[in-house]
């Protein structure tokens, strides 16, 4: 009788937690029951196959879960036309808007401190405030693990980086492939050409040419959101990784994987803590363990055995304790910038990557 007792008050207390677990979720969706009119500012458009459209699918992808009105505004310029499109939005009824580029930073931060009831989500961005949040993931970790798959695959050992500006954020995707490149093969060398820009694409084009010209290069990879030097390396048969998006069906014969964004990962809970009114003005920097960023499936291009490489290589970061600029490691004038059992501090891969990885040769040179 006893142990009938037993049960029964097991079963009641799963019964009320069910009841509990249920309220609670509905106390927690039921902000979605409004629809809520967002704005999304971006410098390039939504269909560019690129760092655009990552945003406007992951945001896409929640829309309806979350009931949003979004209001998409695109090749909004870094000027005076950005505080325009920003007060348009706002005129409109949106409550919430984000912006995919650092480029809007003087304009994010100005908007914010005007209109302290509006929430700003800040692609990129390094400046939080009570309204302002920022947010990137830890693609240098992917940027890692396609080094390897370039490292492997390439027969000249003289790879090709196509990239926008001599920033923190571009310095630390070069250097992280380079120490992936590095980690299998101890004699390729990464050529970095630089553009000066994210979307044009003749320049982006023009660079792509030139860095094929001046060295051997048999994989290429880039930083920039035109996806000219994918098409470049498809017309020429040279290997190429890219960022942002999977564009292997655009490049069949030559695209190996991309460093990719998943964006829905990011927007559906935070935007969720928004309408919760549990908003927090901080920066977010997720890593390949929540889902962020990640490596496009690799294509048949692809040397077999190099996916379980880098398969293996990459369960390293889940455990927590493996990043990959932990030392020792060597600028590319031969001086130790990282010690051997020392790490390199969020706040400097963030604020001051200035400097490049053994292995790393700048067009200038």
């Amino acid at each position: 009788m006893k142990k009938i007792w037993i049960i029964a008050s097991g079963i009641l207390i799963l019964i009320i937690a069910g009841i509990f677990f249920i309220n609670v979720k509905e106390a927690e969706t039921e902000v979605t029951l409004n629809t809520t009119k967002i704005g999304v500012i971006m410098n390039g458009k939504k269909d560019d196959g690129s760092w655009g459209q990552s945003h406007y699918e992951g945001i896409e992808s929640c829309k309806t879960a979350l009931n949003l009105d979004v209001t998409y505004m695109e090749n909004v310029p870094t000027d005076d036309g950005c505080a325009d499109a920003i007060h348009a939005l706002i005129d409109s009824g949106c409550e919430i808007i984000i912006f995919n580029s650092i480029s809007f930073e003087e304009w994010v931060l100005t908007a914010a401190k005007e209109h302290p009831d509006i929430y700003f989500y800040h692609a990129t961005g390094v400046e939080n405030r009570k309204n302002v949040s920022t947010y990137f993931g830890r693609i240098y970790q992917v940027r890692y693990l396609s080094g390897i798959v370039a490292g492997l695959q390439t027969k000249t050992n003289e790879i090709g980086y196509v990239a926008a500006f001599p920033i923190s954020e571009v310095n630390r995707g070069i250097n992280a492939f380079t120490l992936g490149v590095k980690a299998v093969n101890k004699d390729a060398v990464v050529y970095v050409k630089w553009c000066n820009t994210w979307t044009d694409d003749e320049i982006t084009e023009n660079a792509t040419r030139e860095l094929l010209e001046e060295h051997n290069i048999d994989v290429i990879t880039m930083h920039t959101d035109s996806l000219k030097p994918l098409e470049v390396a498809e017309e020429a048969g040279v290997w190429s990784i890219g960022y942002n998006m999977d564009n292997s069906a655009r490049f069949p014969n030559t695209f190996l994987t991309a460093a990719v964004w998943n964006w829905e990962e990011y927007y559906e809970p935070r935007i969720l803590e928004c309408l919760q009114g549990k908003f927090q003005g901080k920066h977010y920097w997720e890593g390949i363990e929540t889902g962020v960023v990640s490596l496009s499936p690799f294509t048949a291009n692809v040397e077999d055995g190099i996916e379980e490489i880098v398969s293996k290589e990459q369960e390293r970061f889940y455990g927590g304790m493996f990043d990959v600029f932990y030392g020792p490691i060597r600028d590319n004038e031969g001086k130790i910038r990282i010690d051997e059992g020392e790490s390199m501090s969020d706040y400097s891969m963030l604020n001051e990557f200035d400097w490049y990885v053994e292995g790393v040769v700048l067009d200038e040179e």
